[in-house]
């Protein structure tokens, strides 16, 4: 697995960002049995996703994670399974360091545990999965929990008082 990793904001070098997400990014794969992929990556700030988020989905805000898949590999029905992928570089995904950093204070999580969960988040994306409906995210959630759990990092979905937190800005 390799990922391309284009740093904008230099934030990101002192977290680690390319060992991290070599880290998370192969264990959401090997989860998968995708192997011999690409990713792109791209950690930014602010006010770079927000001209992304606005160019490529017409909300003018900041966002956590954006990802675009190289193939349409979503499942047939709600709750499926998506497509295996064809195509081994599977995307792109951009990062933003101050959203990132604000959801892991709000949250009491550390920045690189916060950062991991997107990460997988984003890789599982690049393979097919969503959270639109109820169905697709309870299957994205859990193979997100049983990943990070194997990364040593917590649930970040449990012990809130809430069935769904809402982490994503989708």
């Amino acid at each position: 697995m390799i990922v391309d990793l284009i740093i904008e904001d230099a934030r990101w070098q002192a977290l680690g960002l390319a060992d991290l997400a070599e880290r998370a990014c192969g264990a959401a794969l090997a989860e998968e049995s995708v192997a011999g992929a690409e990713i792109s990556l791209l950690a930014c700030d602010d006010a770079r996703i927000a001209a992304l988020n606005e160019a490529f989905r017409g909300k003018p805000a900041p966002t956590n994670v954006l990802s675009w898949p190289s193939e349409e590999r979503a499942a047939g029905t709600p709750g499926g399974q998506p497509r295996t992928p064809v195509d081994l570089e599977l995307g792109d995904i951009a990062i933003a360091y101050d959203t990132c950093a604000r959801e892991a204070a709000a949250a009491g999580r550390g920045l690189a545990d916060h950062v991991a969960h997107l990460l997988v988040h984003g890789t599982l994306h690049l393979l097919g999965y969503d959270h639109i409906d109820e169905e697709d995210a309870a299957l994205m959630e859990g193979i997100e929990v049983k990943v990070l759990g194997k990364l040593g990092i917590s649930d970040p979905y449990g012990d809130t008082g809430e069935d769904r937190p809402v982490v994503w800005k989708d």
